[in-house]
């Protein structure tokens, strides 16, 4: 995914940043997602949560279960904030996701909701497994470690 920095209709709405580290992410895909008009311009507003969210494929769909989307006041027909959302994949790609979550173990994570530089809404799934407290406490030492390193280096030149 590019992010076009003078594209103004590029534009990131929520992002997941606890699944990193939560979960190791193996994989991961762009996917639509099916709205309603309120829906979209809530979101333009930046009025959404996808933290407590998960994706799972269900009858040979893929929806996006939990997640916020802040009503819009002034819609005649509003919505319900936190209703299943259907994400639209294609066939194959819906296959493999329904594999790696039924063989692998593996879970689907929402990773980031944005608009697209064509200002569609779109989400970015990660196909992940989750973390054991000692590999969160790894990760993090080596996140501090390069920090540390950073911080060396910048000092030294």
């Amino acid at each position: 995914m590019a992010k076009p920095k003078d594209n103004p209709n590029y534009k990131v709405i929520a992002e997941n940043r606890r699944a990193r580290y939560d979960y190791a992410i193996d994989d991961d895909l762009e996917c639509g997602i099916l709205l309603s008009g309120s829906e979209v311009k809530s979101l333009r507003r930046n009025q959404a949560t996808i933290a407590e969210s998960y994706a799972a494929v269900e009858e040979g769909e893929l929806w996006l279960v939990n997640s916020y989307i802040a009503p819009y006041d002034a819609a005649m027909f509003g919505h319900e904030d936190r209703r299943r959302r259907k994400l639209l994949v294609n066939r194959r790609e819906l296959a493999r996701l329904w594999q790696e979550t039924q063989r692998k173990g593996m879970t689907l994570v929402p990773l980031v909701l944005y608009f697209n530089h064509r200002g569609i809404a779109k989400i970015k799934i990660g196909i992940a497994k989750g973390k054991k407290a000692p590999d969160k406490r790894a990760t993090e030492a080596k996140r501090d470690w390069q920090r540390t390193q950073q911080r060396l280096l910048k000092e030294h030149s």
